[in-house]
C-alpha cells in the first residue's frame, strides 16, 4: 500500500483526524481530506469575509480566493495546528485587498456600504430562534468592531484567544472585557427596540 493509500485508510478509521493529519494527506492528493479541511473552516472563513459587508458575489470570489491560496500552500503551512489563524488572517488579507480595489474604483463621494443578505443566518446562533428578528436588527446598530468580535467568538469550531487577538488586534487580555461591553450593548439596543428602560448607564468603551 503506497502512502496516499496508508493515508487514506488512517482517515477512514479515525472518527475526527487531526487538521495535521488533514492537511498531509490533501497534500498528498486526497480530495477526501481536502473535503473535510474545507467543511471543518468554511464557517470561519465566512465569518471574516462577511465582516466586510461584501455583496453575495464578491464574498463568495473572496472565500474562494482563501480556499485557492490554501491549496498552493497545502505543503508550506509550517503549523498545521494554526490553520484557522492561518485561514482567517488570509481571509482578512484578501478582503482588505479587495476593499482597496473598489475604493479606487467607487467614486470618492460614493459611500460604498452594500449589506450581505446572507449575513443574519451566521448573526442568528448567537440567541434563540425566536429571538431572531429583533437580534439581526440590534446586532446591525452595534459599531463593526463590536461586530466583528462577536462573529469570531460564535464560530464553529470555535477560535482561541491568541488567534481572535492575532485577527482583531486586540490584546488577549482585553477580548473577555470587549465581548462583555458589546454584549451589554446588544442587550441595551433589545431594549430600547422592546420599550425597555436601560437598567443602568453602560460603562466607558
Amino acid at each position: 500500500m503506497g502512502d496516499m493509500g496508508r493515508q487514506a485508510l488512517a482517515l477512514a478509521t479515525m472518527s475526527e483526524p487531526t487538521t495535521t493529519e488533514l492537511l498531509g494527506a490533501a497534500a498528498g492528493g486526497d480530495a477526501a481530506a481536502w473535503n473535510a479541511i474545507v467543511a471543518r473552516y468554511e464557517r470561519l472563513v465566512w465569518s471574516v469575509v462577511r465582516g466586510f459587508r461584501f455583496d453575495g458575489a464578491t464574498a463568495a470570489d473572496v472565500a474562494q480566493t482563501v480556499w485557492l491560496k490554501l491549496v498552493e500552500n497545502l505543503d508550506r503551512i509550517r503549523d498545521p495546528e494554526r490553520l484557522p489563524s492561518w485561514l482567517g488572517t488570509t481571509a482578512r488579507n484578501e478582503a482588505l485587498r479587495v476593499v482597496r480595489a473598489q475604493q479606487r474604483t467607487v467614486p470618492s463621494e460614493f459611500e460604498f456600504d452594500v449589506v450581505d443578505d446572507a449575513a443574519p443566518a451566521l448573526d442568528a446562533g448567537l440567541i434563540e430562534d425566536e429571538q431572531l428578528a429583533e437580534l439581526v436588527a440590534a446586532f446591525g446598530e452595534l459599531a463593526e468592531d463590536c461586530q466583528r468580535l462577536l462573529r469570531l467568538l460564535t464560530t464553529d469550531p470555535p477560535l482561541d484567544y491568541d488567534t481572535i487577538s492575532e485577527l482583531t488586534g486586540r490584546p488577549k487580555g482585553s477580548i473577555g472585557p470587549t465581548r462583555g461591553r458589546c454584549l451589554d450593548r446588544l442587550r441595551r439596543i433589545m431594549q430600547r427596540h422592546d420599550g425597555v428602560a436601560p437598567s443602568n448607564q453602560e460603562g466607558p468603551a
